[in-house]
């Protein structure tokens, strides 16, 4: 996948070609609509019009260039790596049709060499191919491809802030951290992820759920919208006659694609999906649950603590209490925690007015708020996550002896981080 957001690809076109001749741009054209790209990025000219043009601007992540013009293709070739970029990739197109040459040019660096007449069979195959050559984890990647955490936000009740939350904590991944992060919003319906960053959700996640067989790395970069170089949000605003069909096949999908091009997953998970699609945190390493200081909160965080005990052990569980308003609780603290039989990790205050300027502003409220007390909370909540994922990548191998075998991991990142949100939120 040519992934736009990730880190290093900011401010770089996806894809250009420089074509000598108007019958093959004419074939390239409808090609390029179909990847998703701009047709404009398809110019007239050949090798020489590429390096001029490279020169004074910033090189594509996948080059087309023809050579039917050039004298020397190879030395006019090697003019053109001086103007590339590192990881550009490049296809030459021309009309010699000369095994030495085709053998010189892939030696030069040259990713394909596609001889005219142009097919758009033939166009298609070569653009997949640049993509997956493109997405290839490079030399310096080894620990960015090891490394993934994933983490599911689930709320309560609804209203209780999951969805402010989840999508502040992929934007202070994708920005205060400086890590690839997707966020995949499976309130198929109702979703807020791509409303609360001022962005139209597209067909993406829609599409997804009716042709699971079509999700691969492709189809992910069209699908999913970029927030920022970091950040890629996968959402949906389905018509509500359209009932949720689906066994949750693209759901996994999504999430192994997202392993793959990523380094941090959040996906606001709401409950019913939960109950529905259980496998969905097969590989989930730190489920946030989200509540209120309610009754029906404390009735509701019960039942679903038990169910991720029995269903999904092997994940970290966080209990972050929101909008929390001490004077005006419903029930305090201490009932809480004696009736959920542990004690709540975070405490983000209650600030409306901060909550409606983000809405103002469509930006996600730790960006809107960032010097807030209920930012510096999910700011908190965020290097935790990191932090405990980190711990468990660090832990003993299964079945191995150790000094801290005896030893609770969760409890003591449950217990850490709960001392610490007290002091935030005294």
């Amino acid at each position: 996948m040519n992934a736009p957001w990730k880190s290093g690809m900011g401010g770089r076109d996806p894809f250009a070609a420089f074509l000598c001749d108007e019958a093959a741009l004419d074939v390239l054209r409808p090609v390029v609509i179909e990847m998703g790209w701009q047709p404009e990025k398809c110019a007239k000219g050949g090798l020489r019009n590429a390096v001029q043009s490279l020169s004074v601007s910033a090189s594509p992540n996948i080059l087309m260039v023809d050579l039917s013009e050039s004298g020397d293709p190879l030395n006019d070739i090697n003019g053109l790596a001086e103007v590339c970029e590192p990881g550009t990739v490049v296809i030459a197109v021309g009309q010699v049709n000369d095994v030495r040459l085709y053998r010189d040019l892939l030696a030069s660096g040259i990713q394909d060499y596609l001889l005219k007449p142009l097919s758009a069979t033939q166009l298609r195959d070569a653009l997949n191919q640049a993509q997956a050559i493109f997405a290839a984890p490079k030399a310096g990647d080894n620990h960015a491809a090891r490394r993934h955490i994933s983490t599911a936000v689930v709320g309560t009740r609804g209203g209780v802030g999951a969805s402010t939350l989840a999508t502040s904590l992929a934007w202070l991944f994708s920005t205060t951290h400086k890590l690839p992060t997707a966020l995949l919003d499976l309130d198929v319906h109702f979703g807020t992820g791509a409303l609360a960053m001022d962005l139209e959700p597209g067909r993406g996640l829609t599409d997804a759920i009716d042709n699971p067989s079509r999700i691969d790395g492709l189809f992910i970069e069209r699908a999913m919208i970029r927030a920022n170089d970091n950040l890629a949000i996968l959402s949906a605003e389905a018509p509500i006659n359209s009932p949720l069909l689906t066994d949750g096949t693209a759901f996994l999908q999504l999430q192994e694609e997202f392993r793959q091009a990523f380094e941090m997953t959040v996906v606001d998970l709401p409950r019913n999906m939960l109950i529905n699609f259980p496998h969905l945190l097969a590989d989930v390493n730190v489920v946030v649950v989200t509540t209120d200081m309610t009754l029906a909160s404390a009735r509701d965080t019960i039942r679903i603590l038990s169910w991720l005990k029995a269903n999904a052990s092997h994940a970290t569980t966080l209990v972050a209490a929101n909008k929390v308003q001490t004077a005006a609780a419903e029930i305090s603290k201490a009932d809480f925690e004696a009736s959920i039989e542990r004690g709540i990790d975070f405490f983000i205050p209650y600030d409306q007015k901060a909550a409606a300027h983000a809405a103002k502003l469509g930006q996600p409220f730790v960006q809107a708020n960032g010097a807030s007390k209920p930012a510096a909370v999910m700011a908190q909540i965020g290097e935790t996550i990191i932090g405990s994922a980190d711990e468990q990548s660090d832990s003993p191998a299964k079945g191995k002896k150790s000094l801290l075998g005896g030893f609770d991991l969760k409890s003591m990142i449950s217990r850490k981080a709960g001392k610490t949100a007290q002091k935030v939120g005294a």
